[in-house]
């Protein structure tokens, strides 16, 4: 299966030699679940766009600095492509900016969240279990870094997962759309980068909050077996 990355932000500079740029976060998380995966990078960030949505057998669209309501051109277009993978009905996976991107472009609302920033480990709550699911602990934890929040759902979206903070967590659009708002690609290291770094933006309150979370263990290696169980099912 040949994977194709839709990159929506770059790494910070002085990251990279430690962390990679996200594609390369993503396909180490998704190869140590299925060797078998192939990965393409599309910077759509930059203008790069597949010449033929079939150049690949599913996309991945990854998070990013960038809210989802700025106008910017990449953005409007990555819109369209998200419109025309859902019309043709092929697998798409959305973290973050691509969870809240995909409900922006099929007829969802996405804004700045009352509630503020979520910085570090978050906990989520399945309210049922989908046929890619493992079927254990209905409660998950997995690393977050954003202040816009999904506030209306796409069409035909059923939310799966959520918490208080964020009550659209998980969501899933027919057999082919599948969004989280977490970051299963980060590691404890690089949350703690992006908190350090935006720690004045954040304020202190989240800051040694979401700085405490990370005594516990994300699950970042679960909801990669689900992603990939959701690409590899009919």
């Amino acid at each position: 299966m040949k994977i194709g990355i839709l990159k929506t932000d770059a790494v910070n500079p002085r990251w990279v030699g430690e962390y990679g740029e996200y594609p390369d976060m993503f396909a180490k998380l998704l190869s140590d679940v299925d060797p078998g995966l192939e990965f393409v990078t599309y910077d759509v960030e930059e203008g790069q766009f597949p010449a033929d949505i079939d150049e690949v057998d599913a996309y991945l669209m990854t998070g990013s600095k960038s809210s989802v309501y700025e106008d910017k051109a990449w953005i409007a277009q990555s819109m369209d492509l998200i419109r025309e993978i859902d019309a043709r009905k092929k697998k798409l996976v959305g973290i973050c900016f691509g969870h809240q991107l995909v409900a922006q472009a099929l007829g969802g609302k996405t804004e700045k969240s009352t509630k503020g920033w979520g910085q570090g480990l978050h906990t989520h709550t399945f309210n049922q279990t989908p046929q890619w699911h493992d079927g254990d602990n209905p409660d998950f934890n997995i690393l977050v870094s954003h202040q816009d929040q999904v506030v209306e759902n796409a069409d035909g979206a059923e939310v799966l997962a959520g918490s208080d903070f964020c009550e659209n967590a998980v969501v899933q659009i027919g057999n082919h759309i599948l969004t989280f708002q977490g970051h299963p690609e980060f590691t404890s290291g690089y949350s703690s980068e992006i908190m350090n770094f935006r720690r004045e933006m954040i304020g202190e309150e989240v800051y040694e909050k979401g700085m405490a979370s990370l005594a516990t263990a994300d699950q970042g290696d679960r909801v990669a077996r689900w992603i990939v169980n959701f690409l590899r099912s009919e």
